[in-house]
């Protein structure tokens, strides 16, 4: 690396998704290297996104394992500390770049890098004799040994070999690096939070949150301006308790949960026009730990569709999909469940149902979906095909009392 005097500091990040104004990092690992090829530093760390982990199957990271982990601002010093001075190196960089702006974005930092090395980039213009440009296949190239494919920490240190192999390379047939150089970006503090799913609501809005009272399953809640904890994490937690998060303040919303009490921002403006009450951050998540039950959506049962599995419910229990009597416990931690069919009504109970059960609801069907609830009328899907190839376990709506699962086939 001699003819190359910067020092380098080597990126590796797993993401909950491919869009970095929306998903997060879910963990980061940086290696950095002199310009002699020594190690000067490295960390790694998991973090805990506040959010859906995304593709488990491809990760292996699911919320359970992500659940102690440090939030993102929590590390965001030392990783600037590592990456200050150094050329940010990674495979397909890009990615890495623009994750770790956002991130700092939300930590309300600046990402110290001035310029980026992407080692894909560089392979494409040496054109090694490889297959393709997969950090793997480059590193058998280069006779690096890849031990743990999407673990950061391992793929930041075939990296390592992948870049002296390439610098190596580059010198030998005198080749200019791809460098990019990497101006502050202006996106580093968005002026709205990324969109968070909408999850339907079991329950019937009981109306509004009054002075003194607890929040009630069914009551309608918007968020605006910032928020300490991260806003999908918010929704989360509240749709898991029952109540209808919302986008948008009506006359029927039940509070607005603001930290700022004189935004100017639409959704306070409608709110001061409706009467809409306002309660911060801190009462709103007190609120959330002791919310009362609330009236559950008409659902009428119906007999199972030809072909999918029937469990009976415990004795006692109700056909309905919502019980607010009952303990949701955590039966499908970590679990991806796509519903299929059913009214509008009863299909929003169900996914209430997989939330309240710790699962995530699927809209579509992605490669992160381990289960699959038929309502009546579902069997006419056109995705059941694909489902079946997948061979992707296909259950009724009554298996949502008690639900018995099998390891999902990435563990």
């Amino acid at each position: 690396m001699q003819n190359h005097p910067s020092d380098w500091a080597l990126v590796d990040v797993e993401t909950s998704g491919f869009r970095p104004s929306e998903h997060r990092v879910l963990s980061i690992a940086l290696l950095t290297i002199d310009a002699n090829g020594q190690v000067t530093g490295q960390f790694s760390s998991l973090l805990n996104p506040g959010c859906d982990p995304g593709p488990v199957h491809i990760h292996g990271l699911t919320m359970e394992r992500l659940a102690g982990a440090p939030r993102f601002e929590q590390i965001a010093p030392e990783v600037a500390a590592l990456l200050q001075g150094r050329v940010m190196v990674a495979h397909n960089a890009r990615f890495d770049y623009d994750f770790l702006v956002h991130e700092f974005a939300r930590a309300r930092l600046r990402l110290p890098v001035d310029q980026r090395l992407c080692t894909l980039a560089l392979n494409r213009r040496l054109s090694p004799p490889t297959p393709n440009m997969r950090l793997g296949t480059l590193a058998a190239h280069y006779g690096v040994v890849q031990r743990r494919a999407h673990d950061a920490a391992d793929d930041t240190r075939v990296l390592a070999g992948v870049l002296h192999g390439s610098l190596t390379a580059a010198a030998r047939l005198g080749l200019p690096l791809p460098l990019v150089p990497c101006p502050p970006r202006q996106t580093t503090r968005t002026r709205y939070p990324a969109r968070t799913a909408k999850v339907a609501c079991a329950y019937r809005n009981p109306g509004r949150l009054a002075v003194g009272s607890p929040l009630v399953q069914g009551m309608k809640i918007a968020i605006t301006g910032d928020t300490r904890t991260a806003r999908a994490e918010l929704t989360a937690k509240a749709a898991a308790a029952g109540l209808n998060m919302m986008s948008t303040v009506s006359r029927h919303t039940s509070a607005l949960v603001t930290n700022s009490p004189n935004s100017s921002s639409t959704k306070a403006r409608r709110a001061a026009a409706e009467g809409v009450p306002l309660i911060d951050e801190p009462m709103f998540l007190r609120l959330l730990q002791h919310v009362q039950p609330g009236i559950p959506q008409q659902s009428t049962p119906l007999s199972p569709p030809h072909g999918i599995s029937t469990i009976t419910p415990q004795a006692g229990s109700s056909p309905d999909v919502a019980r607010p009597d009952e303990p949701p416990g955590m039966a499908l931690l970590g679990r991806r469940v796509l519903v299929l069919g059913g009214s509008h009504p009863r299909a929003a109970a169900a996914r209430a149902r997989v939330i309240a059960l710790g699962g995530s609801a699927a809209v579509n069907l992605s490669s992160s979906v381990t289960d699959v609830v038929v309502l009546p009328g579902g069997n006419g899907d056109r995705r059941l095909a694909r489902i079946r190839t997948l061979d992707l376990p296909m259950h009724d709506e009554t298996w949502l009392h008690a639900p018995i699962t099998s390891p999902p086939a990435w563990s």
